[in-house]
């Protein structure tokens, strides 16, 4: 492993940690759906089954990965749907900044919308050639490599576009609004002028 590629105050574990907040949900397909709502383009809310998104052309990306908690995974390969196809299936406002987003539960997490379209942010459905077990988000969860793993939500359920910035579930409970690894922002106490909402 390069040493450049660990963020500062991170270390590389043994094993695989897994860290979630609350129970592990079940997944029932025949009533899973995926909606995309908020500042859409038509005003209108899009709603895919879990046959639809399970049609979506995927991709893969090999990305690390880094806890708040201190730890990082290193070498992930993450496979699934793109931002981009799915702006293209449910296009946002012009106007969009940022997104929002939801889980099961109703847990959220905020993003703008560079980190949301970023290189390398996915919706995984597999690690390593093997679908993601229940306890690492299965069937569906974000993946935001370049940023804190509190943003890569897990049993994600929907988008959000948002015209303003709202802050999250653990955002609200004073963690950082942008979450960038190598500045080490963890907490809302370190946020500069602009980095999130009023």
């Amino acid at each position: 492993m390069e040493e450049s590629r660990l963020p500062p105050g991170q270390y590389v574990p043994r094993g695989r940690p897994v860290i979630h907040y609350g129970r592990v949900p079940s997944f029932k397909p025949d009533t899973w759906d995926f909606r995309v709502f908020g500042a859409t383009a038509s005003g209108e809310e899009h709603c895919f089954t879990w046959g639809d998104f399970e049609r979506l052309p995927r991709e893969s990306v090999i990305a690390d990965f880094h806890c708040v908690t201190k730890f990082s995974l290193m070498g992930n390969e993450w496979a699934g749907v793109s931002p981009a196809t799915i702006m293209r299936l449910a296009p946002p406002d012009p106007g969009v900044r940022h997104v929002m987003i939801w889980a099961e539960y109703g847990y959220s997490a905020n993003l703008r919308m560079s980190d949301f379209t970023a290189p390398g942010t996915l919706f995984a459905m597999e690690l390593d050639d093997k679908p993601l077990t229940a306890d690492r988000g299965h069937p569906l969860r974000i993946v935001v490599p370049h940023l804190y793993a509190w943003k890569s939500v897990k049993w994600v359920r929907g988008i959000e576009y948002l015209l303003e910035d709202r802050r999250g579930f653990w955002e609200e409970r004073g963690y950082h609004n942008v979450a960038d690894p190598w500045r080490e922002q963890r907490y809302s106490y370190q946020e500069e002028p602009g980095e999130g909402p009023p």
